[in-house]
């Protein structure tokens, strides 16, 4: 990895957007600071689209599509969208309803299952809000051990279910979505943009394992300095600060180079 610093004007020239994740990266222990969320404004004004993509449920997205200086959220690890179109918040899911409603099901069972067989796990504090997956808490409210959430994934392997690990949560899901295949297929939607495209016209900035996909697809990609977790990829730049200072740090970089 390489400091920020080392992010040149050309290549920040060439961007259309910025994709970022909330958890320890715009977020600071699931807490939105003034400095980072000032800094969604500058972006916007630099001329940058603004994407929040996150494993955090498809509840809390149409809340930030509706409320924050951001053109889309995908939430549930790219599973669902949520945008804001004609006054109305809308939400893009690409599972038909009937098939959601059968892998609501396996996931309901695969969860008693491992509940069975973890009792000491609990559910994340937002699986209300969620439309595709199941979160346990592994690191925001209560810490599990490494080799537990080892334990569960491969558990939940052998049920036919997908995992995501985050730095707060240990995801379930029966869809095959990733966090950048959720990001091509909302750009593609609302702007119609050509997948090869996006890799090189949209930056990703996170800080954990869940966020490998994005690290991997996409040119430019930032790691914020708390970054944490094994992802397969890591990013090709890092920041000095870390969670929303990280995010800010960033941010002001990306704005600079873009007005110069």
């Amino acid at each position: 990895m390489q400091p920020l610093q080392e992010l040149t004007q050309a290549e920040a020239a060439g961007l259309d957007g910025l994709l970022f994740d909330l958890d320890d990266t715009l977020l600071d222990h699931g807490k939105l600071t003034e400095v980072a969320y000032a800094s969604l404004f500058r972006l916007r004004e630099s001329g940058l689209r603004l994407l929040a993509v996150t494993g955090r449920p498809a509840g809390w997205g149409e809340v930030i599509a509706r409320q924050w200086p951001v053109d889309a959220a995908v939430t549930e690890n790219g599973a669902v969208t949520l945008y804001a179109s004609d006054g109305l918040v809308r939400r893009h899911d690409s599972v038909p309803e009937d098939e959601r409603r059968r892998r609501r099901i396996r996931l309901a069972e695969a969860v008693a299952k491992i509940n069975e067989a973890h009792p000491e796990l609990r559910a994340a504090d937002d699986v209300g809000a969620r439309h595709s997956d199941f979160a346990y808490d592994i690191g925001e409210h209560q810490r599990v051990a490494p080799e537990v959430v080892r334990a569960v994934c491969a558990l939940a392997h052998e049920h036919g279910a997908r995992t995501h690990t985050s730095s707060v949560h240990l995801h379930l899901t029966f869809d095959g979505d990733d966090k950048a295949s959720g990001v091509v297929r909302t750009v593609r939607l609302l702007w119609g943009t050509d997948p090869t495209l996006i890799r090189f016209r949209y930056a990703f900035i996170g800080d954990s394992e869940n966020d490998a996909a994005c690290f991997a697809a996409f040119r430019t990609t930032i790691g914020v300095e708390n970054l944490s977790g094994r992802p397969t990829v890591g990013p090709r730049f890092v920041t000095r600060a870390a969670r929303g200072r990280g995010f800010a740090e960033a941010a002001a970089h990306l704005v600079a180079l873009r007005s110069g």
